[in-house]
Order: C-alpha cells, then sequence, then structure tokens
C-alpha cells in the first residue's frame, strides 16, 4: 500500500506545482495566496509518503483529495484533475491493501 499511495501523492505533487504555474498566468489570485496554498498541498503531499502507514493518514489524503478538488473554485482544471486523483487514491489504497493482505496470508502460510 505504502508504494501505491506513495506514487500518487509524489504524482500530485507535482501535478499541483505545475497547476500552480499555470494559474499564476490564468487567474486573478494573489500570488502570494496562490503559492501558499500550492506549498501547503505539497508538502502534505511529500509528508503523507512517509506516514501513510500510521493511523489517519489515508484519512488526511482523503482531505487533500477533497482540498483539491474544491480548489477548481479558482483553477477550474483543478475539478478534473483533483477527481483524476481522487480516482488514484481510491485505488492505491483500495489494492494497496489487497496485497498488503495477500502477502501477510502469504507469509503465514509459509511459516506454517
Amino acid at each position: 500500500m505504502r508504494t501505491l499511495c506513495s506514487s500518487t501523492l509524489i504524482g500530485e505533487a507535482l501535478v499541483v506545482l505545475f497547476a500552480a504555474l499555470v494559474a499564476m498566468q490564468l487567474t486573478d489570485v494573489s500570488h502570494g495566496a496562490l503559492w501558499t496554498v500550492s506549498g501547503i498541498a505539497m508538502v502534505l503531499c511529500v509528508l503523507l509518503c512517509g506516514m501513510i502507514t500510521r493511523p489517519g493518514a489515508v484519512a488526511v489524503g482523503w482531505a487533500l483529495q477533497l482540498g483539491l478538488i474544491a480548489s477548481g473554485f479558482v483553477v477550474p482544471t483543478m475539478f478534473v484533475l483533483g477527481a483524476i486523483f481522487a480516482g488514484l487514491w481510491w485505488c492505491s489504497v483500495h489494492y494497496g491493501r489487497r496485497i498488503d493482505e495477500i502477502k501477510a496470508a502469504r507469509t503465514a502460510a509459509a511459516a506454517v
């Protein structure tokens, strides 16, 4: 699960960076506010990579996804990008847990 979720979060941090660069040219939002919000989102993505196995990290990841979708009110493209990354986040969490369960079952069967 850690690998899948971390890959999604790193990709998301890069997309937020590129979206911020585009938003600077397309919106009337102040550059300081834009970079502050984008920077917080990028730092949160990177921090979550290391904390993904801790309790509550998946919930924080979902909050991040909802925040990025909501940023579509400022940069409309983020509605689509946020929805795509929310789908990737769901897949990473869902399939990552299933893979971890299969590995644990194989390890338990091998130990017997």
